[in-house]
């Protein structure tokens, strides 16, 4: 009982420390290609795809986009990256922290300021992104200069900027309770 209760401690400090960072703020519409750089992926055909270890992005909704692993090389090898599906599962994206190459089918976006490019800024921009999904369908695809051209709501700073603290601490509070909810799960098991 006592280790529950010190990660019961854990989770209200740092669920006091986030919630502090993540209070009301400003919103503004961006367009993607004024806050990310957004570069293309490149044609590998299944009978060119060599067996290994790189994972190979491909244009799917599910595995977080892995539909191969190759040993392939080629200009779209990208690491710290959200690879966005603008054919086959359209506005689908997820979260590459690991090496990878990407299909022709998926866009990689980066942060434009490069060392705000973390895991939780990325999840959040996925989601932002994600809340597009509905305007597009087989007759209006979401194709790379529809994708640049996307207006995306970003909470600012008091200067307008996309405020990257705000998306990190968000994002880590929502991690937290995910995290917190799954040892609560545990615990009930155990007893």
């Amino acid at each position: 009982m006592r280790k529950y209760e010190k990660h019961w401690d854990i989770y209200i400090k740092l669920k006091a420390i986030l919630e502090e960072k993540v209070c009301e703020t400003s919103w503004k519409n961006f367009w993607i290609k004024d806050v990310c750089d957004v570069k293309s992926g490149v044609r590998l055909t299944k009978a060119n795809q060599e067996i290994g270890d790189r994972p190979f992005i491909g244009a799917s909704d599910s595995d977080n986009g892995v539909t191969a692993f190759v040993s392939n090389n080629n200009k779209s090898i990208d690491e710290n990256v959200l690879g966005v599906n603008y054919n086959g599962s359209v506005v689908e994206n997820f979260y590459h922290p690991y090496q990878a190459i990407f299909s022709d089918d998926v866009k990689r976006l980066n942060w434009k300021d490069e060392a705000m490019g973390n895991k939780y800024s990325y999840l959040f921009l996925k989601q932002m992104i994600l809340s597009q999904k509905i305007k597009y369908a087989y007759g209006y695809k979401f194709n790379g200069e529809r994708m640049k051209h996307q207006k995306i709501m970003l909470p600012v700073t008091e200067a307008g900027l996309p405020d990257y603290d705000y998306m990190k601490s968000y994002m880590q509070k929502q991690e937290l309770e995910q995290i917190f909810y799954i040892l609560n799960y545990l615990h009930q098991e155990k007893n």
